[in-house]
């Protein structure tokens, strides 16, 4: 469908495969995407105003899930429109600048991802164990604190990868990126040199990014049980663990297919072409439209916030009227 090569004026480009469909499906593909980013946008967006109109909602634990919310939509909409204009093009080709920055800005995406959620357990460690000094100790400040860590900490450790993956040469005649947008593990494949430098630098700085924070998730949770185990009425422990419910199955969703992309068995080969492409759709498309679900649905203060919404928006209409 194409290969890496110089164009016209001289700049290198490369080719993206894009998602295989047949042709009568390709409308259909198109749409459910459109719809997808859509839906993460605004499910993500009317999240984050909620949070930020209703005091009720002006705590740590939403606090965070703002910067949940953020990194989700920043991470669809560096791809996503991309793949959507690509295969309306049918010509999906990417400059090396492009395809760096698109590169860099989603690894750093997840990595800040991967790290907020475990200063979201550790908000849900203190909040189960030390319910008492739990307001003293995640202020609006220590929110800020984690939150800003994160950010900064996920833009810095990816920088080497992508670095180092930029610096490859990359030849005309080269097989295109097998995939729909420049992700790591695809691009490495395309490149006409040995990579076993940047698999190398993949696992060691997948450590730090990736296995700390979930290291970290691990103990926290385990010393919610612990605390849990403590309480003296089967409804109080399940009081407890509800609270904690949304935030365990995202870290589920989250970690079950980044760590099967970046981490799995001889690094970018872990998975066959078509399931690696299969599993990126899932966290780039499907997790982040249900990640605003997963802490609405059952979230009592969240529906009373969008009702309380709702009422007000009703009410000026009617006043408008």
């Amino acid at each position: 469908m194409g290969q890496t090569a110089w164009n016209g004026t001289g700049t290198f480009e490369f080719m993206l495969v894009g998602l295989w469909a047949r042709p009568p499906l390709r409308p259909l593909l198109w749409t459910t995407f459109l719809a997808a980013y859509l839906a993460t946008v605004l499910g993500n967006g009317a999240l984050v105003g909620l949070i930020a109109l209703d005091q009720r909602l002006h705590r740590p634990m939403y606090r965070l899930l703002t910067h949940l919310a953020l990194l989700d939509t920043a991470y669809v909409s560096t791809t996503l429109p991309q793949a959507l204009a690509h295969m309306v093009a049918r010509r999906s080709t990417l400059s090396l600048a492009r395809c760096g920055a698109q590169l860099y800005v989603g690894i750093s995406l997840g990595s800040c991802e991967a790290i907020l959620l475990a200063a979201m357990a550790l908000d849900r460690c203190l909040a189960v164990c030390q319910p008492l000094r739990y307001a003293a100790i995640m202020t609006p400040k220590c929110c800020a604190t984690l939150a800003s860590a994160a950010w900064a900490l996920g833009f810095l450790l990816s920088m080497p990868n992508a670095v180092a993956a930029l610096r490859l040469p990359f030849c005309p005649g080269r097989p295109p990126v097998n995939h729909f947008f420049c992700e790591l593990p695809a691009v490495l494949r395309t490149a006409c040199a040995d990579t076993t430098a940047n698999q190398m630098l993949v696992y060691g700085l997948g450590t730090p990014i990736l296995l700390v924070p979930l290291a970290f998730i691990l103990v926290s949770y385990a010393l919610i049980l612990g605390q849990v185990g403590k309480l003296p009425s089967a409804k109080s422990r399940l009081k407890a663990l509800t609270t904690c419910s949304s935030h365990l199955t995202v870290v589920g969703l989250f970690y079950g297919t980044v760590t099967a992309m970046y981490l799995g068995r001889r690094g970018s080969r872990a998975l066959p072409t078509k399931h690696h492409k299969l599993v990126a759709v899932f966290y780039l498309v499907v997790t982040p439209v249900l990640n605003p679900l997963i802490y609405s649905l059952r979230n009592r203060k969240v529906h009373a916030a969008a009702q309380y919404a709702l009422a007000r928006l009703s009410g000026s209409r009617i006043v408008l009227g």
